[in-house]
């Protein structure tokens, strides 16, 4: 069993319902160490904050190398499993999608997101549950063939693209368990009683997505929520120092907004 092999099966041991895994997504190297620093037990990626550091909106605007080659510096960067937020796999096939999970895998990561959302204009906003199956399958052979327990998170829609209750997230929930995913997350969602249901009737660990107003870690651990995600919105926090910071500077001359900032020690100890 080599170090990537190891990393990958201590990850899978990560998602414990009741006691979730908490992940503060990053977007680059520095971000990935600064998480790390504060006693991260594992480091996902953020597909928007990715994009968006990257000059291109997040929905599968990205392209594929550009992606990994943010995955392998993260990866590189820190000595804890890495997750990555592949969107929709980086392909319009199944096949491609394969292709995709292979360079991330020599990237460096040990487990993904697979979201079944689709963003192209005109046509439905969840791909159909077959066409998704197909590619989570093609996720799940290429980890077998590259001989490491990918842990594959299928994001399922539903909720957040406002198409689909408990019932239909259920049902995806279970086809893309049986196409090869290890667990499921539903982001959009974050009321007590529908986190529960989807516990209950969901048999694989659930990520949930959070952010200000949600319940605390430790309310969504006592539902049974196995994994915790702060998604985009640890990036879009940051953004808005600058932006704060630039539209202050440019009216009242002053840089109230950087009061609170990491010096530039801590910083240039943490990129050694």
């Amino acid at each position: 069993m080599n170090e990537h092999h190891a990393r990958a099966l201590h990850f899978r041991s990560l998602h414990v319902p009741g006691e979730p895994l908490v992940l503060v997504n990053a977007w680059d190297a520095a971000s990935a160490r600064i998480v790390a620093a504060a006693g991260a037990r594992a480091v996902a990626t953020t597909s928007a904050g990715v994009a968006w550091s990257r000059g291109v909106p997040d929905g599968d605007a990205l392209g594929r190398e550009t992606a990994v080659d943010v995955i392998r510096r993260v990866a590189a960067a820190v000595p804890l499993p890495v997750t990555a937020d592949i969107e929709s796999g980086y392909g319009d096939t199944a096949d491609e999608v394969a292709a995709t999970v292979a360079a991330v895998l020599a990237a460096g990561a040990v487990g993904v997101n697979v979201e079944d959302a689709r963003h192209a204009e005109g046509g439905a906003p969840l791909r159909p549950v077959e066409e998704q199956c197909a590619r989570l399958a093609a996720v799940r052979s290429a980890a077998d063939r590259a001989g490491i327990p990918l842990y594959v998170n299928a994001r399922v829609d539903t909720f957040l693209r406002g198409v689909g209750g408990i019932e239909e997230t259920v049902a995806r929930a279970g086809a893309y368990l049986a196409a090869g995913a290890d667990g499921i997350f539903v982001p959009g969602v974050v009321d007590p009683d529908t986190v529960a249901a989807l516990v209950a009737a969901i048999p694989a660990p659930l990520n949930v997505l959070t952010g200000p107003g949600a319940p605390p870690v430790a309310a969504l651990a006592k539902l049974g929520v196995a994994r915790v995600s702060l998604g985009s919105s640890v990036a879009e926090a940051a953004y808005a120092v600058a932006r704060r910071a630039a539209e202050e500077a440019f009216t009242a001359g002053t840089y109230g907004a950087l009061a609170d900032a990491l010096d530039y020690g801590t910083l240039n100890d943490l990129m050694r």
